[in-house]
């Protein structure tokens, strides 16, 4: 059963209000970049636009985190379970949710993708998948590797599943805590095609939450979900002889 947390909902407010404004700020700056780079920039467009939408979203996300433990006077550790006992068996579990959750999520992929050819709407790639598919640069990848495995699992779960969800399930809205931070995140993605499985996703990370009492569950699941997602296109890459 998930603890109680002492977010205050004003507080919570802001870190969004910090967050949005940081993407809009990196918006700016990627049209900015756009309009004065012209077609000499367009090569290095999609590297670009990754870099300054992790930078602002999940590096100032983690700043922002970090300002709103320190208002409420607690440690990451104590926010979010990262001490509970059983540590094995939490990290045993996700393991094997996110084994589970894999087969699910890709079938829910192919579902969105038919659907959308359904309706003659265009089935589109995320950017992240697409600027690996088109990486020739091992830096590149390292980078992309790194922002998908470790920093996006532990920034977006401690916002949604760690914040967000807690929040609105204390003032009372269960259900809307539920169903409304696994849409938000997978809107938050920006892509038709995986929008399903991603909202199916944050209900078992949510889930998961509240299973084990320990953040640390959803993180590794959602690690594990990105890193047999990226392995598999590495070897895509290296069966078409790009890698």
């Amino acid at each position: 059963m998930l603890s109680q947390k002492p977010w205050k909902p004003e507080l919570v407010l802001r870190l969004l209000a910090g967050l949005f404004a940081s993407m809009l700020l990196g918006v700016l700056i990627v049209n900015g970049y756009e309009s004065l780079a012209g077609e000499v920039g367009k090569r290095g467009r999609d590297i670009f636009i990754f870099i300054v939408g992790v930078f602002s979203f999940h590096g100032v996300g983690l700043v922002l985190v970090n300002v709103f433990l320190r208002q409420h006077e607690i440690s990451w550790a104590a926010a979010f379970g990262f001490k509970s006992p059983r540590l094995g068996r939490t990290v045993f579990l996700a393991i094997v949710v996110g084994v589970f959750i894999l087969p699910i999520a890709w079938e829910l992929s192919d579902l969105s993708a038919k659907a959308l050819r359904f309706f003659q709407m265009p089935v589109e790639q995320q950017t992240a998948v697409q600027l690996m598919q088109n990486a020739t640069s091992r830096w590149h990848l390292l980078f992309q590797g790194f922002a998908a495995l470790i920093i996006a699992p532990f920034v977006e779960e401690t916002i949604f599943r760690g914040i967000l969800y807690p929040t609105i399930k204390q003032l009372g809205f269960h259900k809307a805590a539920l169903w409304g931070t696994s849409i938000f995140f997978a809107l938050t993605h920006g892509n038709l095609m995986i929008f399903l499985p991603l909202v199916v996703l944050a209900i078992i990370l949510t889930f998961l939450y509240e299973t084990t009492n320990n953040l640390l569950a959803p993180i590794v699941t959602h690690s594990f979900f990105n890193a047999a997602n990226f392995v598999y296109l590495l070897w895509l890459k290296h069966k078409s002889g790009s890698l």
